[in-house]
């Protein structure tokens, strides 16, 4: 229970934020309908369960397989072995990752189908397996994490010249919204247990951060080379009546239970189906452990039916409502004013956030703080979103005017910035863009896009998860650069 209770405290800071925040907006500047604000109510109370019962069983049933199969992995002492597996869990835990279904459905359901969510889903997924099990491969053969950035970056920027401006948008959300709740516990278990192969300790630390931003970038790279080989036209998407009507209170709700729980069931049973068969071979667990991790996966996918539930029936209609009468008033300040509070409130109320800045302070032996962590992500992450709604409400001001120099910027400082850093900046990409970026912004920002005159929703609705995701790349490696510029007078004080 102790478990449970931790859990449901986490996703209560998360979820509570935003759900006041709508409230308020709901009394004051964007009045909504009776049974929609109900809906919404609904559709948070089931996120808050669901996210909870989920996250308890991605902790007792998924991240001790991620765990045993890094250990497996380690001792088999075998880089074919260990990329295979790479390619294997690397694929099947992206097809089961949640966020990476809610956007593949909203691009769907914007697109009227032009881009199927199955393909999106399947597309984004065989790019993290691949950069999975290239990043595996960099642990084992030691080679330095700035370079590979570099060398991985580059490549996206030479695909990018040749990608329509629909898919760019929804390349970079892809590398956000994949690494979510169950990915990243996965994939950091599993870079733990492959970077024991390493004698060094030192050396075995600092691969222990990395694996996640690399797999990041296997989203980016998979929905871009989707747009360069399908040779897609220029592509228009409005929101479809269904995301702002509903016909009834429940009706909504008990219409999308049997589909999400036939989806949810597709996208877990290959993990039970891998670990089942990895442990008939070389595990062995015992039948305790075995029943616990039973059990933790009938926590998943009871949690994450509801979860779903609860985004696809109540949350997100009311994000791009908001955001679509916000748009509409003659004064564009309180569109951008609300997007850079929505930025703030769910970055302070993203969980793993402080775990993160706990686990830099830890590092750092308490030379960078907390409280320094924290204001720096919140500030870049409010930004970030408010940035993206000056895109939509501007026209002429595309992704790539952001993005371009924001990567190039973290690429660079990647060869001054300490390697520990440089690996916990790529990561903490994932933990900035949690799930509330991945619903409730996503759906504001898409609102807006449909109700700005010359914005397409294809185009200007997404990139939001992109721009949230990018952020800590920078924030965190110049407070890396701090750190060591730091450490050198600490050390140039001593010797004196």
């Amino acid at each position: 229970m102790g478990l449970i209770q931790s859990k449901f405290k986490e996703v209560i800071y998360s979820v509570l934020p935003i759900t006041l925040l709508v409230v308020v907006l709901h009394f004051t500047l964007t009045p909504l309908e009776t049974d929609m604000m109900l809906r919404f109510l609904i559709g948070a109370a089931l996120i808050i369960v669901g996210l909870t019962i989920f996250l308890t069983g991605v902790d007792v049933g998924i991240t001790p397989i991620g765990n045993m199969m890094g250990g497996s992995l380690a001792k088999s002492n075998r880089i074919l072995i260990v990329v295979i597996v790479g390619l294997l869990l690397g694929f099947f835990i992206s097809v089961a990752e949640p966020d990476l279904h809610i956007l593949a459905g909203q691009v769907d359901a914007v697109s009227s189908g032009q881009i199927a969510k199955t393909s999106i889903v399947l597309v984004v997924s065989v790019g993290i397996a691949v950069m999975i099990a290239l990043g595996l491969a960099r642990i084992v053969y030691n080679i330095p994490l700035h370079l590979v950035f570099a060398a991985v970056y580059g490549i996206i920027l030479i695909i990018c010249i040749f990608v329509s401006p629909e898919f760019l948008a929804i390349s970079f959300d892809a590398s956000g919204a994949t690494t979510g709740a169950l990915t990243v516990p996965f994939i950091l278990a599993l870079a733990a247990g492959v970077s024991k192969l390493k004698k060094d300790s030192a050396s075995s630390e600092n691969d222990s951060f990395g694996l996640v931003g690399i797999a990041s970038a296997g989203a980016i790279i998979g929905v871009a080379m989707m747009s360069v080989l399908s040779g897609a036209e220029r592509m228009t998407g409005s929101l479809p009546e269904s995301a702002i009507t509903a016909d009834s209170l429940l009706g909504p709700f008990l219409r999308m239970i049997p589909k999400l729980a036939w989806e949810v069931i597709l996208a877990l049973s290959p993990i039970l189906v891998i670990f089942l068969v990895f442990n008939a071979v070389s595990l062995k667990v015992s039948r305790e452990s075995m029943r616990k991790i039973l059990f933790g996966f009938l926590y998943a996918f009871m949690g994450l039916v509801l979860f779903l539930l609860g985004v696809n029936a109540g949350f997100m209609e009311v994000g791009s409502v908001v955001g679509y009468r916000l748009a509409r008033m003659e004064s564009k300040f309180w569109v951008i004013l609300i997007g850079f509070v929505l930025g703030m409130v769910t970055i302070l109320a993203e969980p793993a956030v402080y775990i993160l800045n706990q686990q830099i302070e830890d590092v750092t032996s308490g030379y960078v703080k907390r409280k320094a962590v924290m204001a720096f992500l919140a500030i870049g992450v409010a930004s970030a979103v408010a940035l993206s709604i000056v895109r939509i409400v501007i026209p002429g001001v595309q992704l790539w005017h952001y993005l371009l120099p924001g990567y190039v910027l973290s690429i660079a400082l990647s060869f001054f910035v300490p390697q520990l850093f440089v690996g916990i900046a790529f990561d903490s990409g994932g933990v900035a863009s949690g799930p509330m970026t991945a619903t409730f912004i996503l759906a504001y920002a898409q609102g807006v896009a449909e109700a700005v005159d010359g914005a397409n929703v294809l185009v200007d609705g997404f990139g939001v998860i992109a721009m949230v995701a990018m952020t800590p790349l920078i924030a965190l490696q110049v407070l890396g650069l701090i750190f060591k510029i730091k450490s050198k007078k600490e050390g140039v004080a001593e010797h004196s």
